[in-house]
Parts: C-alpha cells; structure tokens; sequence
C-alpha cells in the first residue's frame, strides 16, 4: 500500500476489516479461494492508496489500518466497499463480503509497526459487530468527525483525494452497545453513502437484545391457566403447535407466555410471523436472529448453523398461512439445534415428528367479560357507561363465546350502542360485530399492530383467511353443515356426503369445526353464520335445507318407531338432542320448504312445547304453512291434527275454539269419529278456564259415551283426565277412582299419554284424599319415575309436591316443606288453578305447623338443593309400610 509509512501518533483511527463466512468460501472454491482472496487484497490496497493509511499488517482475509485523520479513514472503507461491489468476480455466489469496522482513540506507536493501545482492541470489537458489506464506527469516531467540521459528511470519494473533501455520507445512530471484552457500553454507528447497502440486522455484540418480542401496548387479561399450562408443555416438548380459530388470542397468548420464558432460553426468544415473511420464512427468521445471509450459500443453512449451539426458542406466528414451508424449518431445526424449542402458532397442526398440538380453549365467561369490560371502558374514551349496563354486558360476554377477536369488535360496538341493544342482535355475530369497512382500521389477534390487518379487520375477513385454504370436499361440507342448529355425531356427518368423513378432518385440523365429547362436531356461531351465507351465495342453499328437513324426519322416526315399526313412547328425553334440529327444519318448511314435512314436524313437537314453552313459535309457524296450502296435497286427519295442536297452544279462547270448530268439520267431512271425540274434548278446557265446570263435566261425559260407542276409548283420554280432576275437587273420589282405574288399558295404548303416567298420578291424588298413604306413595312413585325418565320435568314436580303432602300426612313435616320448595321452582309458571289451590293449602296448613321460620328455611333448602337432588329426595322417602304406626302394617299385626 502507497502513502505514509510512519506510523499516526496522538488521535489516530484504527480500521479492521476482514470477509465474513470467509471459512465457508475457502470451503466451497478449494484451490480457487487463493485467487479470490488475491484478488480482494488488491482491490482493497487499491481503494486505500489514496487516503493516507497505513497497512499495519495483513493476515488471511484481514486488514489492519491506522488513519491520522477520522473522515479519511471514513472515505477509504466507503471506496473499498463501492470497489469491492464494483469488481468482476466470477461469480455472484463468490463475492466476497467485506465488514469493516473502526475506532478513534489516544494511542502511540511501538517501533515501526506496532500499537500497545487498548483502543485498538476496541477498534477490532466494533469490526466484529460488523456484517458483510457493513461500515460501523464508535461514537469516539462520530465525535472526531464532529469535532473536525465534518459534520457527519465525508469528501467524494471517486478520483484523487482533493483539498478541500465534499461531504456525501451520513451516519446512522445504532444506539449502544457491549462490546466483548469491554465492561462500558459503546455508542455504535453505521456509515451510509450512496452506492452501500443500507440495511443490515442488528449488530453481533454479546450485549445485543435477546428477543425481538413487541411491547404489547394493552395489558395481556385472564388466561392464567393456559399460560400457566402452555409453559409447561414448552419446557416438556421441543415442539408445540397452539392451535385455534382465527382470533382467538394464540399471538397474545404465545407472547405472554414467551415473555415468561426468557430466562430459560440464554441465546434468546425469537419471533417470526409466516404471514408476513415475503421474502421467505428463512431470510425472515434470520433476519429476526440478526443472521447475516451468506452469498452461494442457502439462508436455511447458514441458519442452521447459527442455531446449532445455541439455547434459544423460536416462535413461528401464523404458520397456516405457509404450512409447508413452516413444516420444513421446523424438521431442520429440530434434527439440527439440539437446544432450540419452537413454539407454533396456527389453525391447523404441522404435521411433524414430535409435534404436541395443543387447542387453545375459549376464554372462560369471568376473562370474556373482564376483557369485555376493559375494552369497553377505553372505547368509551374511560367514560363509565350506563348503571344498569353491567348485566346486559354479562349477557354480550356470555354470547361472544370466548373469543378474543369478537370482544374487541363487540367493543367498538358499544361505543354507539348500549350493551342490551348489541346483546339483541348477537344471534347473527357477523351482522352485529363486523364493521362496515374493514379498511378504516383493524384489531389484530396480538393488540401490537396499530394498522389494519385483513385477517383481523372483522369475523368475515377472519374466516375468509381460513376458508380459502379449505378443499372443495370440505368447502361444501362446511357449507352443508351450517343448517345444522347444533353439534352433531359422526352418522349424521357422513348423511352430508359420501366424502364426509376426510373433509371432516379437514374441518377440525383447520379449526372450523370442533370435536367436543360423545364425540360429537359443532360449528361456533360465527362459524355457522359465515357458513351460512357461503351457502347461499353458492346457490345450493335449498337443496341443502331440504335434504335437512329430510334428516329431521329420520331421526323423527327412529325417536318415535321402534324397530318393528311399532309407535314407541313418547318421550322427552329422547327427543331432547333433536328438537334444534326439528325446530330449524320447520322454520325452513314453513317458509320454503315442504309444508307437509312441516306438519309432521309441528305435530311431533307439540309436547315439547308445552312443557318447556315455545307456544307462540309453534302458532305462528303453524299459520306459516297454513298460508302456503295452496296447491299442496294434505291428508285432512293431518291437517285436523294441526289444528288440534294450535287450539292445545293457544292461550286465546276465541282462537282455541275457531280451530276446534275447523278440526271438528274435518272429522265431520271425513266421516272420522276417534278424530270427532279429540275435537269436542278439546272444548273441555275452554269451559274449565271460564268456571264452568258443569258443562265442562257434562261435554266429558258425552265425550267418554261417544268414544266408548265407537270402540275408541284412548281417544277420550282427555276427557276422562278432566272429568276425573273435576271430580277429585269436589270430592267425587270413588267414582274418579273408579273412572281412573278404567283407563289405565286406554293410558297404556296412547304412546303421547303413556309416558307421563297421568291415571297413576291422579290415582294417588285421591288415595291421598281418602288419608290412603300406601296407595298414594305407591302410585306417586310410579308417576314421577316414569315422567322423570321420560322428560315431563313440569308434571314431574308436580308428583313432587303431592309426595310432599304424603310426607306431611306422614309426619315428616321438614322434608315436605323442602319439597315443595323444590317442586315450586321447578315448576314455575306450570302451576295450574286446578291444583295450585290445593298445594298452597298444604303449604299454608303446614306452616302453621312448623312456625314460619322453620318452614321458611326448610323451603328455601329445597329450593337451593336443585332439581335433580329434590327428585332423589322425594323418591327416598320411606314406604309407609315400613314406618312405624302405619296404618296398614298395623292392621297385619291385629290380624295375625
């Protein structure tokens, strides 16, 4: 190298340079390596000839230089960098990378050719923090090139060096660092000029960060057992996959749980999203780990190599959205880095060796609504929000089925709306929550990104991210699914389609469906709605619903046929899983679909409506298909029937009575007598609700006549109930025990009758009355076992509370009073005026008995025990044949 060879002395600039990856280049060329690095020494002394710097020495692929004046030191690296970047090496993949790296310090020589100077060490350090193609210097530099006038800008740097230097170089604040071997922190910048590569990771100083996690803007809420639980996996497994629905909070909560995790993981906790890594998953990765990419090399590579002795977790952010690509890192990583833990967000699962996917469960309804409350607040600009919000914002918590993503929409929302407003239309989630325009700003799942973000925009954009990647088979069934009010099992997947069974699969790996115990699959709401209207905007949304309606049916048949075809009883209980699905089925049928279908269906749900309610539904779904009769083919007994049921629903007596009167003409115009005898008996209730108990009793009597004419004696059953009820109030007790015990054989050939054992339960009502309390336990039990086993859990507390009575003719006056605590809040507003003034007799009467505080109590523990737990009460009352002083027990003794 030209120029001055005595050595600066006083502030001198040191320079160190050498080619990063220089091991593996000489790997890769062989014997060619020689020539490279010839070629890059005189590149190099060519560029520094001309700015007064004195080669100290030279060894392998390095430079060691010492300048007299800072900005010349300056201006010989930017040279070297452009001329380096300017030769014609024979190849890209061969091109050396240069870093380079300088110092301004105090020092003097020793002999010709040597420093004794820590500041050339320190020098040497801020080199190594260098990359390939990267110029640093200290903040001792910086200020020497102040201090001189440079005012941060250098002379040109093309041709000789002139007198005067034109400035065209900036320098970058890069903040400060540690470097090795040096216990103060130094002040790093980086040189910029024009024909330099710009952007580089951050330095190689051991002080560097060691994480790139975000500083969450919002406070991470609830999820304590999750974080608590994920952490564990992690430090358990090498690999863990959370897997959810879009916006489920897998970002937050993978974060939260990895901010936990930083002192476990000495080489750092490093985070990566697959979405945003256009350049490649790899180059992402590295760039993140501050890993400079290599020229001929693969970044993987590289990576790899970087990663191979380190302790570190790795976090890949929404790899769904580059599975494969995802999958591939994952394999190399583990088979490669032995300490390296990877921790996988994503809808659906990698698929790898070693992989533990875990489900990320809903948030619980106590975090949903604190979160709600939360971010309601800071919409509300902090503002406290109505007085009597907070239930109605429990009621929207509890709607918004733990996900995170709904709670921040659900949110913004309520900055215009009250929460029983939005709470009121959450049944369509996607009309409720979702913005109008998607692009004026967006929440994203992690709450770090400021700017919108098209997953996280609304529930639509949510899933429209998911349902892109779906297979056509999966597509329609999803769709195929949305009709479906509730979960469903395996058969009535595979109704869907003869490819149901993999497209299933697909579903639960992509999180669109869950599996929840039985098993059984359900869509979320949200899900249901998006899929919803994918089904009609594909057009096949009737033949979708038909062939649901058609479903209905055929569960309808096996609850209410056996095997052998036989009408089986009607019960509840079995029809409990089913009855979403009818209802849906005939609100389709009602206004689309097959009016005669939906008879059927409003026929079949007729108990059901009257134990559980929906009366009002059920008529004005009935008038729904009347409407759409036109033209349709209706067996007229079928249409009698539907009348029947809308006169059994209505509350109205002009109504009730007009749709008696259309039954009976049916009956009349059919020559149908059994339908005749249900038609008049229908009247009976109208009378009875009116006080007029006498031709009440007078048109059951014709009734039971005319029914027992014409051989059809089941068909009066009604009639013999209320005849027999009426009777039982006014004390007709032998001729109601005498009407009941006839009907027993009608009660057993009436499967909609069978199951509440109505002739029993009267038949211990009036055992009761004559102070039988054998007869009454005896026909008690058997009612109450058959309506509890078969669903009827209004008419099964009303046994309760007769048992009640039993227990207090018995003397147990403390378990009757809990019963009938327990019986009066299940029934609730199913206490009849026939009955209702009997029991508050009982009640009042023992009251009396008991004083009022200790009914008081013993009442309100009955209402506390809970349904369920009053039953097993009331059916381990002791049988009054094993009491001491039963009457009848008594009499055995007298007569043996």
């Amino acid at each position: 190298m030209s120029g001055p060879t005595e050595l600066p002395s006083g502030l001198v600039t040191f320079v160190f340079t050498d080619i990063e990856g220089s091991t593996r280049l000489a790997r890769m060329l062989g014997d060619d390596y020689g020539l490279v690095l010839g070629d890059h020494r005189s590149v190099m002394r060519t560029a520094l000839s001309d700015f007064d710097g004195v080669e100290l020495f030279t060894e392998g692929d390095s430079f060691f230089i010492a300048f007299q004046d800072p900005a010349r030191a300056v201006a010989a690296c930017v040279e070297a960098q452009r001329q380096l970047s300017a030769f014609a090496w024979p190849s890209p993949d061969v091109a050396p990378r240069v870093r380079m790296g300088m110092h301004t310090g105090w020092a003097r020589p020793i002999g010709d050719r040597e420093y004794a100077s820590v500041e050339v060490h320190r020098a040497a350090r801020v080199s190594a923090a260098a990359h390939g193609g990267q110029i640093l210097c200290s903040g001792a530099t910086a200020l020497a090139l102040l201090t001189a006038g440079a005012e941060l800008k250098a002379f040109a740097l093309t041709g000789p060096a002139p007198e005067e230097p034109q400035r065209d170089f900036d320098l970058v604040d890069l903040g400060p660092h540690r470097l090795r071997g040096f216990d103060d922190d130094e002040r790093i910048f980086q040189i910029v000029a024009p024909g330099l590569e710009h952007d580089f990771p951050r330095p190689r100083t051991p002080a560097a960060p060691t994480n790139n996690l975000p500083v969450p803007l919002t406070p991470f809420l609830g999820r304590r057992a999750e974080v608590s639980e994920l952490i564990d996996l992690v430090q358990r497994h090498r690999i863990v996959t959370v897997t959810a629905p879009g916006g489920a909070g897998k970002t937050r909560l993978s974060l939260a749980v990895a901010d936990q995790l930083l002192p476990a993981y000495g080489d750092g906790v490093w985070t990566v999203d697959a979405a945003n890594s256009h350049q490649g998953l790899a180059r992402a990765m590295a760039a993140a780990l501050g890993v400079r990419t290599e020229p001929g090399r693969p970044v993987l590579e590289t990576l790899l190599d970087h990663c191979s002795g380190r302790r570190m977790l790795l976090i890949l952010q929404t790899a769904d959205a580059s599975p494969a690509a995802c999958a591939t890192l994952v394999r190399r990583l583990l088979a490669r880095c032995p300490h390296v833990g990877v921790l996988v967000t994503s809808r659906v699962p990698l698929n790898v060796a070693g992989e533990f996917v875990w489900r990320l469960p809903p948030m619980s309804p106590g975090d949903v609504f604190a979160l709600l409350a939360e971010r309601t607040a800071e919409a509300r600009g902090g503002r406290p929000g109505p007085a009597d919000d907070q239930a109605d914002l429990a009621d929207v918590a509890a709607r918004l089925e733990g996900s995170p993503l709904s709670v921040e929409l659900a949110a913004a929302r309520l900055r215009s709306l009250s929460a029983a407003q939005l709470a009121s239309r959450l049944g369509d989630p996607l009309s409720a929550l979702d913005p109008i325009d998607t692009g004026l700003g967006a929440w994203h799942e992690n709450s770090y990104d400021l700017g919108p973000d098209d997953r996280h925009g609304s529930l639509s954009a949510n899933l429209d991210w998911s349902y892109r990647t779906l297979t056509r088979p999966a597509a329609g069934l999803l769709r195929r699914l949305a009709v479906f009010a509730g979960p469903v099992d395996l058969a009535t997947v595979e109704w869907c389609g003869a490819d149901a069974l993999g497209a299933l699969s697909e579903l639960v790996d992509k999180s669109l469906a869950e599996v929840i115990p039985g098993p059984r699959y359900r869509l979320s709401g949200q899900v249901r709605a998006y899929a919803s209207r994918r089904l009609t905007a594909a057009g096949d949304e009737r033949a979708v619903r038909d062939r649901h309606v058609a479903w209905a049916l055929h569960t309808l048949d096996s609850v209410t046929f056996d095997t052998d075809g036989q009408v089986r009883t009607t019960s509840l209980t079995e029809m409990t899983p089913y009855v979403p699905e009818w209802e849906t089925a005939l609100r389709w049928a009602a206004t689309r679909g097959s009016v005669r279908s939906g008879l059927r269906l409003a026929l079949a749900l007729d108990p059901w409506w009257r134990e559980h309610g929906g009366a009002g539904e059920g008529r004005d779904l009935l008038f729904r298909l009347y409407q759409r009769l036109d033209g349709v083919d209706v067996e007229p007994a079928v249409l009698a029937a539907a009348h029947l049921v809308h006169a059994g629903l209505s509350d109205d007596r002009a109504e009730r009575t007009r749709f008696l009167d259309r039954a009976e003409r049916i009956a009349r115009a059919e020559g149908d007598p059994a339908l005749l005898v249900r038609a008049l008996a229908g009247h009976r209730t109208t009378l009875i609700e009116a006080g007029r108990y006498d031709e009440a009793e007078q048109v059951c009597r014709e009734v039971i006549a005319e029914a027992e004419r014409i051989g059809a004696a089941e068909s009066a059953l009604p009639a013999v109930i209320a005849l027999a009820e009426m009777l039982w109030q006014r004390d007709g007790l032998n001729e109601a025990a005498e009407l009941l015990g006839g009907a027993r054989q009608a009660e057993a050939s009436c499967p909609e009758h069978r199951g509440k054992r109505t002739v029993d339960w009267l038949l211990g009502m009036v055992a009761l009355r004559r102070g039988d309390l054998v007869a009454g336990h005896d026909h008690l039990v058997v009612a109450l076992r058959s309506r509890l086993r078969h669903g009827f859990r209004g008419s099964a507390a009303d046994a309760v509370a007769a048992i009640a009575v039993r227990c207090a003719m018995g003397g147990d006056l403390a378990t009757s009073a809990m019963l009938f605590g327990g019986a009066e809040a299940a029934r609730g507003a199913r206490r009849t005026e026939m009955f209702g003034r009997f029991w508050s007799a009982q009640q009042l009467a023992l009251r009396s008995v008991l004083g009022d505080g200790a009914f008081d109590t013993a009442y309100a523990e009955g209402v506390d025990l809970g349904f369920d737990r009053i039953v097993a009460l009331a059916l381990a009352v002791e049988h009054p044949d094993l009491e001491d002083g039963a009457a009848r027990f008594a009499q055995t003794l007298q007569g043996s």
